[in-house]
């Protein structure tokens, strides 16, 4: 069972769009620093869909060299391709990672039968626990508690769900009918909502230079000082107010740049940060 707050980590490249390795050991050790649970790797946040397989499997070696063990990890494998989700998870579980996680294969529509065989075989492939990613927004498949009971009754390594949805209803459903389930809120935005449905922790990107603040609000909320947590709550949908005017992506990694982590730019065909997003980030500093 894993829960708090897990950071979805970014990805620092360098100018010409390589992995900036020296900048990734000082994120992780920054975020360590803030007192995050855990961290997430290679998902949305990580660009890991604009990477190719090997530098994801890179970054799953570079992030539990840093690390040392003293978080848990979750690697994300997910893939359009079973085959490399497959081959992904293999080196995950090679690696010494916690568990594993996989949004569903997209842009083919495949039907359901074919996405619950995609994650019966990373289950069975990776002999790990399993974090189905459940974000309909960014792949078309939304996960719903019937499917999920549905697919959970499969295999023992189906272990929870990291629900990037709205739908702070299907949370408590989740818990309700499946066992043992964990469920991570996905969005950062409504945090503290989906803890209060039920979520057992958080797995967000503004995490990567907000890991205190949300650290404090899950502390908060666990210990029942909701005053404190909604406190904290508005303060962090402040800022990611701002940010969502000019890229979400981008922004963090400007807010880190300027902190004093080089996070170089976002991978093609994300735009560059314009100057007055530039100027905002700035402004936003003293909020963080």
């Amino acid at each position: 069972m894993m829960n708090g707050i897990f950071t979805a980590l970014l990805t620092p490249f360098n100018a010409d769009y390589s992995i900036n390795e020296k900048s990734l050991e000082k994120l992780i050790k920054y975020n360590l620093d803030s007192g995050v649970h855990g961290f997430y790797i290679g998902g949305s946040t990580g660009e890991s869909m604009l990477m190719s397989k090997e530098e994801r499997k890179r970054i799953f070696a570079l992030v539990k060299n840093c690390s040392g063990g003293t978080v848990p990890l979750i690697a994300h494998v997910g893939a359009i391709s079973t085959d490399d989700a497959l081959d992904m998870a293999r080196e995950a579980k090679k690696l010494g990672y916690d568990a594993v996680s996989a949004v569903a294969p997209f842009y083919y529509s495949f039907p359901l039968e074919a996405i619950i065989k995609y994650y019966t075989d990373i289950a069975h492939e990776a002999d790990l626990p399993v974090y189905i990613y459940n974000f309909p927004a960014g792949n078309g498949f939304g996960l719903t508690p019937d499917v999920a009971e549905k697919i959970f009754s499969l295999d023992t390594h189906f272990a929870g769900i990291k629900h990037t949805s709205n739908d702070l209803f299907a949370i408590r459903q989740f818990k309700n009918r499946i066992r043992d389930i964990t469920v991570f809120n996905g969005y950062d935005e409504i945090c503290l909502a989906g803890l209060s449905m039920g979520a057992d922790g958080a797995i967000g990107s503004t995490y990567n230079f907000m890991g205190k603040k949300f650290v404090r609000l899950y502390n908060a909320f666990c210990s029942g000082d909701l005053e404190l947590a909604e406190k904290l709550q508005a303060e962090a949908c402040r800022i990611i107010e701002v940010m969502c005017r000019f890229g979400v992506f981008q922004c963090e990694k400007e807010i880190l740049t300027l902190m004093g982590i080089d996070m170089g730019p976002c991978r093609r065909p994300f735009l560059p940060l314009d100057d007055s997003g530039k100027r905002e980030m700035k402004n936003l500093l003293d909020l963080i």
